[in-house]
């Protein structure tokens, strides 16, 4: 009984020691402390400002400001998308005058479109690499957009390797298998039957409603004439 008086009076101790010296410093820091607590007033108060008197006003401006570089784009007016129409911004000045907003990432995205029908293959090239996406269309989209400009400049290596990642990034009925067949045709350029093969049988076999399964048997039966030459 004397044991656990004696170490219940130890714990106490300590438990008044260490309140002691937080005591002692808060009394010696008391300045300093302050100085940090006014600090993160300041910090979570700045960013509320910042957000709310910069950040959303300036992405609501730059999503209004795109609104007719959208329209001329789905009009297939493409220098206007780009460039503007001496009102309105195009994709390029939104861009340039909105950076870090979401609708400037969605530009690189409509912008490297435009190159890529322009036929300024590295351009397009450089636009959708700046695109940052995560949705389920327009992500794998810009990844096969890369391809298709890879292509286009005859590095049929490189333009595989962006078309199994546009496959591969999200698992759909309107992305995956198109980017396997385009995935398949690169090989077969590249002479890799296997591989086409492959890709071929998994559209069949993994996506068999698909617009691409419907006419696969016929890319299968040619790449096997292809291996047995």
């Amino acid at each position: 009984m004397v044991q656990k008086t004696d170490k219940t009076e130890e714990k106490l101790h300590v438990v008044e020691e260490t309140l002691s010296k937080t005591e002692h410093f808060i009394e010696n820091n008391q300045k300093l402390l302050i100085n940090i607590g006014i600090a993160i007033v300041a910090i979570v108060l700045g960013f509320y400002a910042l957000r709310n008197y910069y950040i959303i006003p300036r992405e609501e401006d730059a999503t209004a400001q795109m609104f007719m570089a959208q329209k001329y784009f789905d009009q297939d007016s493409i220098k206007k998308a780009l460039n503007g129409d001496g009102n309105y911004p195009g994709f390029v000045q939104i861009i340039d005058d909105y950076k870090w907003t979401k609708a400037a990432n969605l530009s690189h995205y409509y912008a490297g479109i435009c190159y890529l029908k322009q036929g300024k293959f590295q351009d397009a090239i450089d636009q959708l690499k700046s695109f940052s996406g995560k949705d389920e269309l327009v992500a794998p989209m810009a990844k096969g957009a890369i391809g298709d400009a890879y292509m286009e400049l005859g590095q049929t290596d490189k333009a595989v390797s962006e078309y199994e990642a546009a496959a591969n990034l999200r698992d759909n009925k309107f992305t995956t298998t198109v980017f396997l067949q385009k995935a398949a045709f690169a090989y077969e350029e590249l002479k890799n039957y296997d591989k086409a093969l492959e890709l071929y049988n998994q559209i069949k076999t993994k996506y068999p409603n698909s617009m691409e399964a419907s006419e696969v048997d016929k890319y299968i039966a040619k790449i096997k004439t292809l291996q047995n030459k």
